[in-house]
């Protein structure tokens, strides 16, 4: 089994959170980064009073300074279960998001963040596991959803996960293949447009470079439907094309209530993760 990797990511905007970490938020406190002057009246604190700006005041009013307080996060996985998450081509598609899903709870827990799961299967299936900071407990949340395993009917269940989370903003990663409708693709991302949502998108890289010539055999995994295929060069690429065209299906949605769709193919490249997540 591959060790978990680190993760770096960065929150997009402020979050309201009282205790202490590693993230800029809309809190004030510390002494580490400048954020603004106040009043002393609004901010009663005789250590930080400005006095440049105190001088420079024609009405003669007193200022202190107000610096960022870092705070810590709570941060989600919310993984489809669905059956076509147990797609095994040039890798195991549930055993790449489980991995996925481990290099970020240890992440989370090294910098101070809280780690929770949700795992979502169908209407009728959910887990659940809620935010903690304890590492162990949260690699055991991800261990729990790898016995589980991905056998779900469908992803429609996706959309009620992000009830569980309240409405105090978060940082959502949604790991799945996004095989879905693009209007289904919207229910989800706007059901948790409240939160800080990364899209995880897993690829296989024989769905995106079939061979030329072949005879296939098509398999739906929910449906579990068969179909033959022969494929040829004319065929392939509208194949390749179609793929494309998905991928900006899925980047347009996104844009109103996520961030850009990260692609990950065959593989967990942490690095490549990192410099998408903290450029966001």
């Amino acid at each position: 089994m591959i060790a978990p990797a680190d993760i770096l990511y960065r929150p997009r905007g402020r979050f309201a959170s009282r205790s202490l970490g590693a993230h800029a938020s809309s809190e004030v406190g510390g002494i580490w980064v400048f954020r603004d002057q106040a009043p002393f009246l609004r901010q009663p604190d005789a250590r930080r009073i400005d006095v440049r700006a105190t001088l420079r005041d024609p009405l003669g009013g007193t200022y202190v300074r107000r610096f960022e307080q870092r705070s810590s996060i709570d941060v989600y996985v919310v993984m489809d279960l669905s059956a076509s998450m147990g797609f095994v081509g040039s890798v195991d598609r549930f055993e790449v998001a489980c991995h996925l899903s481990e290099s970020l709870a240890l992440s989370a827990t090294r910098i101070g963040d809280r780690f929770g799961m949700i795992g979502a299967g169908g209407v009728a299936k959910r887990l659940f596991f809620g935010a903690t900071r304890a590492r162990r407990v949260a690699l055991e949340a991800v261990a729990r959803l790898r016995s589980e395993g991905a056998l779900g009917a469908s992803a429609r269940g996706l959309a009620e996960c992000a009830a569980p989370l309240g409405a105090t903003r978060k940082l959502v990663f949604l790991i799945s293949d996004f095989r879905w409708p693009g209007e289904q693709i919207r229910n989800v991302f706007d059901a948790f447009a409240l939160h800080d949502v990364a899209p995880l998108v897993l690829v296989d890289s024989i769905e995106t470079s079939p061979p030329r010539w072949g005879l296939l055999e098509l398999v739906d995994s929910e449906t579990r439907g068969r179909r033959l295929l022969f494929m040829r060069p004319a065929l392939r690429q509208q194949w390749i094309d179609a793929e494309e065209t998905r991928r900006q299906q899925i980047a347009q949605i996104a844009v109103t209530s996520a961030r850009a769709p990260i692609f990950i193919e065959d593989q967990v490249d942490a690095r490549a993760i990192s410099q998408q997540l903290m450029a966001a």
